[in-house]
């Protein structure tokens, strides 16, 4: 006898609620094509992807977002999503009842993971096109937000509509953290991936003064737990979202099984005269110094094996460089080794489809451009 595939649908919460309409599951599909018939293109996507929750599949099919390799598809099982979604609420203390804002294109896993977890949780949840500044149009106070950081520079006059917020997608600047310390919304950075549906540990990033302490480590959600690889990079187990166990490419100081420090990416660490060196943690002592994009990089040295250097995404004036200059050699929490040797000007960097600095392409152009 053939064995019958025994996935259910999800069962949508009875306080579940969309744009002031509580549709059980026959109205949310008549809702989705109404959607995709009528509705404007980020009104589309989450219709598409409504469909797609609603059918007898046990799964979707998710693209990554191409920040650390080449974007593909992969399928996400919806139990992961189910369970995923329930984490979030028992994590941020997000109950039944509670307000929602998706500002976030639903093609892509934070913004399908906001819908999952409406319907899962039993949230009112209220779509908004996801421009750069979605508080501009919005009049009312929503209990839980999803933004990416450029969503949050463009909102800081209008976060006190939003009581609990959590930022993903890319790093938030230090410039930007410095601009929200004092905010009563609670704002959490998040850490996690397609392969993870979403987030798997987050922090709080404007904290009250007795945990300022706490805003350096990332803290895993519930079923999770953490370990390092011989190379300290993450290695996250999450049996709940994940079928495997996932390792990444993340350098990390693990601190517990449930709590690190995020230093950099494997790929982007600096060896120099035996000295290994993070960009991205240097990148964020620089931050409050440099006015424009800018990088950290290695490049072939004679004598050190690598040579650390600075990119900044600007024309080249001999008053910017010597400013910049002086500034980081005045820096004292830079040591002796993150100090750039060579600092470059260079007026576009090359980015990903979705705005991301593509490092290694960029510095190749700046090297050849200037040698």
């Amino acid at each position: 006898m053939e064995s019958r595939n025994t996935f259910s649908t999800p069962k949508i919460h009875e306080k579940f609620s969309i744009n002031k309409r509580n549709p059980d599951r026959d109205e949310l599909m008549r809702l989705a094509y109404a959607f995709i018939k009528e509705g404007e293109v980020y009104e589309q996507e989450a219709g598409s992807f409504l469909l797609d929750w609603l059918n007898e599949k046990d799964h979707i099919v998710v693209q990554t977002s191409g920040s650390t390799g080449k974007p593909k598809k992969i399928k996400v099982l919806k139990q992961h999503m189910i369970n995923s979604a329930k984490a979030t609420g028992k994590f941020f203390k997000v109950e039944e009842g509670s307000t929602a804002l998706l500002c976030l294109s639903a093609n892509y896993i934070a913004g399908k993971m906001m819908l999952v977890r409406a319907m899962v949780l039993g949230w009112k949840i209220d779509l908004v096109p996801p421009k750069t500044n979605p508080l501009d149009t919005v009049y009312k106070q929503y209990d839980f937000c999803a933004m990416v950081p450029l969503q949050l520079d463009n909102s800081l006059n209008r976060l006190h509509l939003i009581k609990k917020l959590i930022v993903g997608g890319g790093p938030v600047s230090e410039n930007l953290k410095e601009l929200i310390q004092g905010v009563k919304t609670k704002i959490y950075e998040t850490y996690g991936m397609t392969e993870t549906v979403s987030h798997i540990a987050a922090r709080r990033i404007n904290p009250k003064k007795k945990d300022k302490k706490e805003a350096n480590y990332f803290k895993a959600l519930p079923n999770i737990t953490l370990n390092l690889d011989d190379r300290n990079c993450l290695i996250i187990k999450a049996p709940q979202l994940y079928s495997e166990t996932l390792v990444t490419n993340d350098v990390v100081d693990l601190k517990t099984y449930k709590k690190f420090v995020w230093k950099g990416r494997y790929d982007n660490v600096i060896n120099s005269g035996g000295v290994k060196l993070y960009p991205e943690e240097i990148e964020t002592k620089l931050q409050l110094l440099i006015g424009h994009r800018f990088f950290i990089a290695g490049i072939p040295d004679d004598l050190l094996g690598d040579k650390l250097v600075l990119i900044i995404e600007r024309d080249y004036e001999e008053v910017a460089y010597l400013s910049i200059k002086e500034a980081i050699n005045d820096l004292n929490t830079l040591s002796k080794y993150e100090n750039p040797k060579e600092i470059y000007f260079f007026p576009q960097f090359i980015e990903t489809e979705n705005g991301k600095v593509q490092r290694t392409q960029t510095l190749e152009l700046v090297m050849s451009s200037s040698s």
